[in-house]
């Protein structure tokens, strides 16, 4: 008998598994909002300087005098004249020939509030030479949330999901609570790293937790489900923002509800897997009971022993050392696949939804354009993995997604309605995408070590959403420079899904071995493919 087994005997998917789901679920519809908060939080507003406290501007003229003007007319944000100027009004409709002194700001920035009316940017200046610093706590948030997946999943193996989970719902509703009350930018950004730890750590325990808790046939509906929940969650971020437009009030929004979170994630079932995994089989006989219990099964519980369960869940092949996994051909070529592949796909994926701005139109409907594309391409992504296979379909996503992210760059900036039509396209493809991939890496890393794999190259390949926000940066030279690098490493990334097997009506490898055969078995399809050519040529 099967740990599988067990779960159906105990009720399958019952009562607790349902409730679990739900209240597993919820919160994270506000827990995935810290990833794409800052689009809102740190808005930046039309801004020019401010002339010198001690200017008369009733009598010194209109505020226009203290403002030069750029090469289409409108104000500079970023320089001030050391003096007003005046001059006869000039074709372009300005007031001033731009002749005279100008100086960086010396006084500060006016702001427009009739969007935002109050953001970290406008708390804090960071406009300007100080630009640069929004990109920078971006990318702290995602070093948190490298930091956090590593964490949580060392403190996981040896404290149980269940205590990993309370104590990230705990952190996150006192760094978000502490980030709205921040005092200063240096404060705003150490919380926005436990923030970015917590998240880490609330969504893989909740999303292990649910895994372990169901029986395998119900597992696909999970990941269906878990891959709507972003979906919604940024959805109603943009009513949110809409709703509470100051960034303080937004910031505990999203943070405080998880309290109610914290208080009755205590009350959860550990996963009796994990406590089998550590031999303490009276623990996993206990959270069996107690779910069968729940699920109405009692007399199937008080069926089983801890006989039994030694029987059943103590023959389990040993896990592959780390070392063995490295000496492993058909392994590391596998990870050096894999990895660079999800990489990209963070690295761009978090480059072009934290970008909002740059398209120019309003960021409420940005936010919803970005998202209710994820649906229709979730579907499409799926039915061609059916149909077409995963390494096509993962191939052809990759390429696509690059394509109409480069074509967006390419569009003067004056058209927007088709830039955004071609991000929007572009990000729908990357959601496609990293579904595919997400699926395609289960299949591909064995089930001794299926996990850790995944875990280990979500670790590294976060590293690409923490230089991601630092490629924005690239604006100031040419304004579609960032575009232009998101799509170009997505193109540049599709001959790196050439040497993986296809998975398609394959059982799923369970060893090293089946691994290696597999890719054994490809090899040797290729080779002679290669000599059956010539002979066909002749």
């Amino acid at each position: 008998m099967a740990f599988n087994d067990l779960l159906l005997q105990v009720g399958g998917v019952g009562r607790f598994q349902k409730i679990q789901l739900i209240l597993l679920t919820l919160p994270l519809l506000l827990t995935f909002l810290h990833n794409t908060l800052q689009n809102f939080t740190a808005a930046i507003p039309t801004h020019h300087c401010r002339p010198p406290a001690n200017t008369n501007l009733s009598e010194d003229g209109d505020l226009e005098a203290w403002l030069p003007r750029d090469g289409q007319g409108q104000p500079e944000s970023c320089l001030l004249f050391s003096s007003p100027q005046r001059g006869p009004p000039f074709p372009n409709g300005t007031e001033t020939n731009g002749t005279g002194a100008t100086e960086p700001c010396p006084h500060g920035w006016i702001y427009d509030n009739s969007t935002f009316p109050s953001t970290i940017v406008t708390e804090w200046d960071l406009v300007c030479t100080r630009k640069t610093l929004l990109q920078l706590s971006q990318s702290i948030f995602m070093a948190g949330i490298l930091v956090g997946s590593l964490m949580s999943g060392i403190m996981a193996d040896r404290l149980g999901h269940l205590k990993v989970l309370t104590w990230s719902y705990l952190l996150l509703v006192v760094s978000g609570t502490c980030a709205a009350f921040a005092l200063n930018f240096s404060a705003y950004c150490v919380c926005r790293f436990l923030l970015g730890m917590a998240v880490s750590g609330a969504s893989s325990s909740s999303m292990i937790l649910n895994l372990e808790w169901l029986p395998i046939h119900a597992r696909p509906s999970l990941g269906l489900l878990l891959g709507f929940v972003p979906t919604l969650g940024q959805l109603s971020l943009a009513g949110m923002a809409y709703a509470l437009p100051h960034w303080r009030h937004l910031q505990l929004l999203v943070s405080l509800p998880l309290f109610v979170t914290f208080v009755y994630s205590r009350f959860f079932v550990e996963s009796a897997l994990w406590h089998s995994s550590l031999g303490n089989l009276d623990l996993t006989l206990k959270a069996l009971q107690r779910v069968a219990q729940i699920n109405g099964k009692q007399k199937e519980g008080a069926k089983l022993s801890v006989e039994l369960l030694q029987m059943s869940l103590q023959k389990s092949q040993a896990q592959p050392s780390m070392l063995q996994m490295l000496r492993s051909p058909a392994l590391r070529q596998l990870f050096f696949c894999i990895t660079p592949l999800w990489f990209v796909l963070l690295f761009s994926l978090y480059g072009v939804v934290m970008s909002l701005q740059s398209f120019e139109i309003n960021i409420y409907l940005a936010q919803v354009f970005f998202t209710i594309v994820d649906p229709p391409f979730y579907f499409l992504g799926f039915l061609a993995t059916k149909s077409l296979g995963r390494k096509r379909t993962q191939t052809a996503s990759v390429l696509l997604s690059g394509v109409f992210i480069v074509t967006c760059a390419m569009i003067p900036l004056d058209r927007i309605f088709l830039r955004i039509t071609m991000a929007v396209i572009g990000k729908g493809c990357l959601i496609g995408s990293m579904n595919c991939l997400f699926m395609y890496m289960g299949e591909l890393y064995p089930t001794v070590m299926r996990q850790r794999g995944v875990n280990v190259t979500n670790c590294l390949a976060n590293i690409g959403s923490i230089l991601s926000p630092l490629v924005g940066m690239t604006s100031d030279l040419y304004p579609s420079l960032p575009l232009f690098i998101y799509g170009g490493v997505l193109v540049a990334a599709c001959p790196i899904t050439a040497p993986l097997p296809e998975t398609l009506g394959l059982p799923l490898p369970n060893t090293l071995q089946d691994l290696e055969r597999r890719w054994k078995e490809k090899s040797g399809q290729k080779q002679q493919e290669q000599q059956m050519v010539p002979l066909q040529s002749s």
